[in-house]
């Protein structure tokens, strides 16, 4: 794993995460539903999970630190600059969890410390 960087939050998810959570959405359900979907994560409360349990829940597989976007945020953490709550929705047909937005974040979080808690709008 990582060097045990101190990992920082921001309160709330910032206001670009929504478009990239809608339009992530949006391939997997129509469109009113995703438009729905997002105007509920809006209003949920952030709740907190493991990092590990996120990836157990989705599963969807780590990206490396090889990949740009995780490296941005990887960088962001050691300068302790606070990163986005990621943004969640449970697939309660396929019994698992949609990563709307912040799956990069989650990976660069992960090779920190897979129990690093995360703060997550989850619907």
């Amino acid at each position: 794993m990582g060097d045990g960087a101190d990992i920082k939050w921001l309160d709330e998810p910032e206001e670009g995460n929504y478009p990239a959570a809608l339009s992530y959405l949006s391939l997997i359900y129509d469109v009113a539903t995703a438009s729905k979907m997002v105007e509920d994560l809006r209003s949920a409360t952030v709740s907190k999970f493991k990092a590990k349990d996120i990836f157990r829940a989705s599963s969807l597989s780590l990206l490396g630190i090889s990949n740009d976007h995780v490296e941005k945020d990887r960088k962001k953490i050691r300068k302790g600059v606070g990163l986005s709550p990621i943004i969640l929705v449970r697939d309660k047909s396929n019994g698992k969890v949609v990563i709307a937005d912040g799956y990069h974040r989650m990976c660069a979080v992960y090779s920190f410390d897979e129990d690093a808690i995360i703060p997550c709008k989850i619907i």
